[in-house]
């Protein structure tokens, strides 16, 4: 009987490496774990209703992301990550975490790193408000400051290097890491919330876009699902999203930071996902800010400028609609609590050193709740 082919007989041997750990892999399944396990006990944030005129006929909800265990719209988004990143093998026992943010996301992934047991490094600009850098160092993490929002993408990247670490690139994987299919998505627990409310399928769900994840993820779903629901983004001052969107231009950038944190950016980041979205709107910061006065002032709820972001777009909506004789629903989000920004925009010493004045858009904004007409 033949023994078979030989290497004398021209065939090449099979080359076979195997680099399985088991130590890693025992790691790999407990972090894992944690995470999920930090999903299953979390219950889902609520839909509040914003009050309106009944006669209107519209009704106008927030999804109130603020309740998360890290009080953010981005706690979803850096769970998603982790196990993004656990998954793929880029997350190390040891070796840390590395995020170019803004604040909340590193708040969130901050608290995921400590649940897993490894470091987390956040950079950020040093215009970031105190209370977010206590929350990243409350959960464990390290902040790295630099000068300019747009040095947060080389210095993180380099700091990735220099330590083994993984740089988490939320601007690029926020997109993709999360299942818009559903699989509890926000998308999904928002349709699902709004199953016995008058008008269950909204007209418009308005977002901000800080990396372009939660756009994505909302506009995806409605596809998917085959809703007639429409997406609009809103954007602040000094965020170059609109002006990317509107001209089809990739490329395009700002040169001075946005004010209003965790949205807002000097450049297209990839997460963004234009072809997605129907509509975006260029809200002032003034405006963003007396938004957030009138949540506070009608529903008692303090919030980020952010969120005021997306209300006032929200409302303009509302106008349009009413204007039209339509009826119907609108959906936009609380992103975060007020008070990690009562020294910014609660306070009348920053707003006046950035010269912002919020009284004419608050006076129309509870003109228009009045009965009256939008004049934003």
């Amino acid at each position: 009987m033949g023994t078979g082919p030989t290497v004398e007989q021209g065939v090449e041997p099979t080359v076979d490496v195997d680099r399985s750990d088991p130590e890693y892999r025992r790691w790999l399944k407990e972090a894992v774990r944690k995470v999920q396990a930090d999903a299953n006990r979390s219950a889902d944030t609520h839909l509040l209703r914003f009050p309106l005129p009944a006669e209107w006929g519209i009704d106008l909800y927030l999804k109130d992301e603020s309740t998360h265990p890290t009080g953010s719209l981005k706690h979803r988004l850096a769970r998603s990550l982790f196990l993004y990143g656990l998954c793929n093998g880029w997350i190390r026992p040891g070796k840390p975490v590395i995020e170019a943010s803004s604040g909340s996301t590193a708040v969130s992934e901050a608290y995921f790193a400590q649940l897993v047991g490894v470091p987390f490094i956040a950079v950020m600009a040093k215009s970031t408000s105190r209370s977010k850098i206590d929350l990243i160092e409350f959960h464990g993490g390290e902040c790295h400051l630099v000068d300019r929002p747009d040095e947060v993408y080389e210095a993180s990247t380099r700091l990735a290097e220099e330590t083994g670490g993984h740089y988490m690139d939320q601007f690029t994987y926020a997109e993709r890491a999360t299942d818009w299919r559903g699989n509890n998505n926000i998308a999904e627990s928002v349709f699902a919330q709004l199953r016995l409310e008058p008008h269950p399928e909204p007209a418009w769900i308005v977002a901000t876009a800080g990396t372009g994840g939660t756009s994505a993820t909302i506009a995806r779903y409605v596809h998917y699902m085959q809703y007639d629901t429409r997406i609009c983004v809103a954007d602040p001052e000094n965020s170059c999203f609109f002006d990317g969107w509107v001209h089809d231009d990739p490329d395009a950038v700002c040169d001075r930071g946005s004010r209003i944190e965790g949205i807002g950016r000097p450049r297209m980041e990839p997460s963004f996902v234009p072809g997605a979205i129907d509509r975006m709107m260029k809200v002032p910061d003034a405006a963003s800010v007396a938004a957030v006065w009138l949540l506070d002032r009608v529903l008692g709820r303090k919030a980020g400028a952010s969120t005021g972001t997306g209300l006032w777009s929200a409302l303009r909506i509302v106008a349009q609609m009413r204007a039209a004789g339509e009826r119907g629903s609108v959906v936009t989000l609380i992103c975060d609590p007020g008070d990690r920004y009562l020294d910014k925009y609660y306070s009348d010493d920053w707003l006046a050193g950035e010269r912002i004045d919020v009284a004419p858009y608050l006076a129309g904004l509870e003109s228009f709740l009045a009965g009256g007409d939008w004049t934003g």
